[in-house]
């Protein structure tokens, strides 16, 4: 999508419209973007300012029209976990090369791999970041003290479980204050931004009945201050680079994920089209930018992308609108955001890791206990339990060592013999007892490749002097052919040629024709040898075999009966499994 495609037609209808959605996301991003930042381990305003400055950047340089970019509940874990191992100063610089890498991605074109990432894995990690932000906020909601967090998830839980004797009831009181707003307005008013009322109602009702009973954000973090901070450009050494390069490609793979989600939501939302390595290029350009004002890392926000679209989005300026807004709140009513209970943050992210949960797509993936289902599992235990990293990186090796399994077993090698129940082919020719000694035709189905290799071995006839001195191989329906499968082929070509054989194939396809002329298999085997129709093959592997060696056959009747087969009846060929074969061409 071109920067000119994005404003066709625009006018100031279109504009208006912009400016009120463009509001309406800005409003509901306040409490979001501080939230976050909490979650994550940094202080409240930094959320704010990756808001402002990210959420500019994504609508000005990204791929999509719709798409509203800052922080979100994905990263908590993640910018956690590196915020505690680094420290805050080497989570920004992580953030810029994550940018930077982000870039790279968009400028090589590499878009379109994100979404060759197998569902169960998505659903799995995504479903394992919403159970740690869901249990992190628990500490908060029951007003508990003294409690230090930690990386791992069994550690948390063990420091909430130690401190359950200070649970504070005036918190519990609020944080369910918040709540109930928050659900009554996603259920009976949508339109209205639920989080930022019910964040309103309760901090309002706490500071005028139990004031001081209950931590506050102020208390917690001191004042929010209402300007951005001034621009300061990290320091960058090789020794802090070769430190933060794995945590600065999490972050990179983590937001690239999530931001081509999000604009795959938008374009199905709208009908658009997004640009994939262009959003990458923006999502770079944002997550360079955003650690220059002290922001965190940020990608697609799903819920604001389609609260944006909900709200009569027409093109990016809403999301450029969207950042203005909070900057204006934020110099406006930072004083007293300082206000705001801790407590009542805890079930807005509750709020969040409920919807971004995927729970219906987790159970239905679960109830169906196929090889998904054992990767969507593992996926989500490991996220949990160890990292985000180990989780997408084992999940994905299960998910491909699942896929070679399938395919390998779609992979069939048979035999073909005339079927005795065909009326166009009598039994007494050609069966499985009484067949032409000299001549082999064996039909090749699915993928020839390294997961198939031990069905071509298994299936193919051995080297004995018994054995066919010509195999035809009908290859017709093999899409794809990879080295191992041309070095079986080689093999086979090499017994044949050891014997005074060879090997005949028909049908081949555009793929593994390349494959077998660019390993020099094709000439080995001789260009004569490759024939567009079985029928040619045969007649050809007839005329060229020794009548003598026959026993128990007529050459007549097999060419008749294998010729009719494959010109006039394609249903009368079966294999050695007994499977029937359709009726079609055997090319």
């Amino acid at each position: 999508m071109t920067g000119r495609g994005r404003y066709k037609g625009y006018n100031m209808n279109a504009f208006r419209k912009d400016l009120i959605s463009g509001t309406i996301v800005g409003v509901i991003a306040i409490p979001l973007g501080m939230a976050f930042a909490i979650a994550s381990g940094v202080k409240p305003e930094y959320g704010i300012y990756t808001t402002i400055v990210a959420g500019i950047c994504i609508s000005l340089f990204g791929g999509s029209k719709f798409q509203i970019g800052g922080p979100t509940g994905a990263f908590i874990p993640i910018l956690f976990a590196i915020g505690m191992q680094y420290g805050y100063e080497n989570l920004l610089l992580a953030g810029m090369m994550a940018g930077v890498i982000l870039v790279l991605m968009g400028l090589l074109r590499l878009g379109v791999l994100i979404k060759f990432i197998p569902k169960p894995v998505t659903i799995g990690f995504t479903a394992g970041i919403a159970v740690i932000i869901f249990t992190g906020q628990i500490a908060n909601f029951l007003g508990l003290r003294d409690i230090e967090r930690h990386e791992s998830f069994v550690d948390n839980m063990k420091e909430i479980g130690l401190h359950l004797s200070t649970i504070n009831g005036y918190s519990i009181l609020t944080a369910a204050i918040c709540l109930a707003v928050v659900i009554l307005a996603i259920r009976f008013a949508p339109k209205v931004p639920g989080s930022l009322v019910g964040l309103l109602c309760a901090t309002v009702i706490a500071a005028l009945f139990f004031s001081g009973k209950v931590t506050t954000i102020g208390l917690a973090y001191g004042n929010i201050p209402n300007t951005l901070p001034s621009f300061r450009f990290p320091t960058i050494t090789w020794e802090r680079i070769t430190l933060l390069i794995r945590p600065a490609f999490i972050i990179a793979m983590l937001g690239a994920i999530e931001s081509l989600l999000s604009a795959v939501v938008a374009d199905g939302m709208t009908g658009s089209r997004h640009n994939s390595n262009r959003e990458l290029i923006g999502q770079g350009i944002a997550n360079i930018a955003a650690p220059l004002f002290g922001g965190i890392p940020a990608t697609g926000a799903i819920a604001r992308t389609a609260t944006n679209i909900k709200s009569g989005a027409v093109s990016p300026i809403s999301g450029i609108v969207h950042g203005v807004v909070v900057f204006l709140i934020l110099l406006l009513f930072a004083p007293y955001a300082s206000s705001i209970p801790l407590a009542a943050m805890a079930p807005i992210l509750m709020v969040v890791a409920w919807n971004m949960s995927e729970r219906k797509q987790f159970l239905h993936l679960l109830k169906i206990k196929t090889g998904d289902s054992l990767v969507l599992f593992i996926t989500f235990l490991l996220t949990i339990f160890a990292d985000l990293t180990l989780a997408v990186e084992v999940g994905l090796i299960l998910a491909v060592i699942l896929f070679v399994k399938r395919m390998g077993e779609v992979h069939l090698v048979s035999k073909v013999l005339p079927d005795p129940n065909s009326v166009k082919v009598g039994a007494h020719m050609v069966t499985e007892s009484h067949d032409c000694p000299q001549i082999g035709i064996y039909t090749v189905e699915g993928p020839l490749f390294f997961g198939a290799a031990y069905r071509f071995d298994d299936t193919m006839p051995g080297y004995g002097s018994d054995q066919p001195k010509i195999i035809l191989m009908r290859m017709g329906k093999v899409p794809f052919m990879d080295t191992t499968g041309e070095s079986n082929l080689a093999e086979l070509v090499r017994h044949l040629h050891a014997v005074g054989g060879k090997l005949m194939i028909s049908g081949v396809q555009p793929q593994p024709l390349e494959l077998l002329k660019r390993t020099g298999l094709y000439d080995k085997i001789g260009e004569a040898q490759f024939y567009h129709h079985t029928g040619e093959a045969i007649n050809e592997a007839l005329s060229s075999i020794n009548h003598n060696k026959c026993i128990g056959c007529s050459h007549a009747a097999f060419r008749e009966c294998t010729a009719l087969s494959c010109q006039e009846d394609a249903g009368g060929l079966r294999g050695l499994t007994g499977r029937k074969k359709p009726a079609l061409p055997l090319n």
